[in-house]
């Protein structure tokens, strides 16, 4: 390792932002997430210079972000998100792509690529960040979660798909074909996780979970590691290997040992959350080029019309599609802040544009500078909007959520 400081420090503020999360929950609501990224700016380059890459600590941040998007996947339960909802929010998402392209198209002055990265980077959801909010809060299990759930999985994988098409470097019709082999292997793994599992799988889960043999832990990593690697035999963006992971893992548990497959995804998240994402955050900060969103001042008034423009491309699409049985404005209204919620696709996509050349640093920085936005405010506003529906229960959710530290 090159600069072994740096992973004590990252380790350091990881450690540093739950804890002032948790001081500031009781004034204002601020996710961990915010505190994490901001650290990482002030360590970073254009701030303090404290911070400095190597291998080791590019490898541990590109697992965080696949282990959020594996947790994401993991949350999905389809059986709650079946039929007329799925649909909706199938819907809502190809809305919202069309928008978001039709928009970057006249932003960018018709660059197509551009507008490719842009308009994806639009319509993302962090669905991996809002499931936990909505679980600490006590509103994922309900029909409003399993709605959030459905619109927010379009708004994760819809995205990842789309960079999986657009930006693999090949003509549309190999990604396609590419992207279709895939799909019928991750459907062919999905038979395979919903089949019964042999008597002796899920004993030797019961005999490990408490020892050193762990064998249900090391399991779900091979699954993965499995789609991972699957993804990048096939060119396709790692993501959408962990997104795949995540699902398969959710039925191969609840299949083989329903009973403990809380306390098993408890583990998973305590190394995903407790170690893996926060390096992710972090570096997504000391990565954050401050100097760009700051220089010259259009970057900076770019910050609020791509905040605006989630809450246009996301938000709309999912308040007007939105299942007839969410009756009334303010669940709508949430439903719309939540799917504008983003941020960890941003951060890719706009990496991968920044890469290819296509987009410059300060709309790269404006956009994250958004999401970062987005991720602050519009679960904030949306719980505020459910709470003076159900007559002022609601505004006490979002610090219950910052202080769990879980995702916040």
């Amino acid at each position: 390792m090159e600069h072994p400081g740096t992973l004590v420090l990252i380790m350091a503020l990881a450690v540093l932002a739950p804890l002032l999360g948790y001081a500031t929950g009781r004034w204002l609501s601020v996710p961990v997430v915010i505190f994490e990224i901001v650290l990482g700016i002030l360590v970073g380059p254009d701030v303090l210079g404290w911070a400095h890459h190597d291998q080791v600590i590019d490898t541990l941040s590109d697992l965080g972000l696949s282990m959020l998007i594996f947790l994401a996947g993991y949350e999905i339960r389809f059986a709650e998100v079946r039929g007329s909802t799925l649909r909706r929010a199938g819907g809502a998402w190809a809305v919202s792509f069309a928008a978001g392209l039709g928009i970057a198209l006249l932003l960018s002055g018709v660059d197509v690529a551009k507008s490719l990265v842009i308009g994806t980077a639009l319509t993302s959801t962090a669905l991996g960040a809002v499931l936990p909010i909505l679980r600490d809060s006590g509103r994922l299990e309900g029909r409003f979660g399993s709605v959030v759930m459905a619109f927010g999985a379009f708004g994760e994988f819809g995205p990842i798909v789309a960079m999986a098409l657009l930006f693999s470097g090949r003509s549309p019709g190999a990604a396609s074909a590419v992207l279709a082999v895939f799909a019928v292997i991750t459907v062919g793994a999905v038979f395979w996780a919903m089949r019964p599992r042999p008597p002796w799988f899920a004993r030797i889960i019961a005999m490990t979970l408490h020892s050193s043999g762990q064998f249900a832990i090391r399991f779900v990593m091979l699954l993965l590691a499995g789609m991972l690697g699957l993804a990048h035999v096939f060119g396709l963006d790692t993501l959408l290997g962990a997104f795949a992971a995540g699902m398969l893992t959710r039925l191969v548990l609840q299949g083989a040992v329903p009973e403990r497959s809380g306390e098993i995804l408890g583990r998973i998240e305590a190394i995903g959350f407790g170690f893996l994402v926060p390096f992710f955050y972090i570096v997504t900060g000391i990565d954050f080029d401050l100097r760009a969103l700051l220089d010259g001042g259009r970057p900076l008034l770019l910050l609020p019309v791509f905040l605006l423009l989630f809450l246009m491309v996301r938000g709309v699409p999912a308040y007007l599609l939105a299942p007839r049985d969410l009756k009334g404005r303010a669940p709508r209204s949430a439903l719309a802040l939540f799917s504008a919620t983003c941020l960890p696709l941003v951060v890719a996509i706009t990496a991968i544009g920044l890469d290819e050349k296509v987009i410059g640093a300060g709309e790269a920085a404006a956009l994250v500078a958004a999401a970062m936005v987005s991720v602050l405010a519009f679960p904030l506003l949306a719980f505020r909007l459910l709470g003076k529906e159900e007559g002022g229960a609601g505004p006490d959710a979002p610090s219950r959520a910052a202080e769990s530290g879980e995702a916040w």
